[in-house]
């Protein structure tokens, strides 16, 4: 029986030959694509994860995830060559789970990769009725929208695991840290922009005017789901 499905998605063949062997010794079923176009092509519900180099022919990996997360929450783990740390950032804005930097081992790179689907499986297993409500206010985490006040607001996969964290615990506050791990699942240390990136989206796109709860900045500290 199949361990699952991985797409690995580089322009880099040595990248292939090398993460192959390794996955399909875990029992994983692989497949290629060796350009941004390909990878999209070949994501459907069938792929388990896909490991998504940023540079690439054609597509690059950051619009492929762009693309993919418009509609899809398939695990993303991106590969940045070292330096490029604006582009990494821009993957963990865009909604990968995870980045390596090359060079990197295909021991950690399998590692990872089953920390990931570790990772959602749990969230999925975990998540009791999957709903949460305040006032106008409606999140589904296993259907992963959002409604305000009846109307949809589309929201990326990681805005929406934010405002359901925070939401599911009002009063609580979290740490820029606390939310990279427990949303990414991993100690994305020095990069905590991006959570402000996120819960900057999150407020704009929910319109909270007259109503009993806000997302509240605790300045030098994070953010918290406050109700009146």
């Amino acid at each position: 029986m199949s361990a699952g499905k991985i797409l690995i998605a580089d322009d880099d063949h040595v990248v292939h030959e090398s993460l192959g062997i390794y996955l399909k010794a875990e029992g994983y079923d692989v497949f290629d694509a060796f350009d941004g176009q390909a990878a999209l092509d070949a994501i459907d519900s069938d792929i388990s994860l896909c490991v998504l180099d940023i540079m690439m022919p054609r597509v690059s990996g950051l619009d492929v995830c762009r693309e993919v997360r418009k509609n899809s929450r398939l695990p993303i783990i991106m590969l940045t060559a070292k330096g490029e740390e604006i582009d990494r950032i821009l993957g963990l804005e865009l909604g990968a789970d995870d980045y390596i930097v090359k060079p990197f081992s295909p021991r950690e790179v399998v590692a990872r990769i089953k920390a990931v689907l570790r990772r959602t499986s749990e969230q999925q297993q975990n998540a009791d009725d999957g709903v949460v409500s305040h006032q106008e206010l409606v999140i589904d985490i296993k259907s992963y929208t959002v409604t305000l006040r009846g109307q949809s607001i589309i929201c990326t996969p990681k805005e929406i695991e934010i405002l359901y964290m925070l939401a599911s615990n009002p009063g609580q506050v979290f740490t820029r840290e606390q939310l990279l791990n427990r949303v990414w699942g991993y100690d994305f240390a020095g990069e905590t922009r991006t959570v402000d990136t996120h819960i900057k989206r999150i407020r704009a796109k929910l319109d909270n005017t007259g109503l009993n709860w806000s997302i509240k900045t605790i300045y030098g500290v994070g953010y918290k789901f406050e109700v009146e």
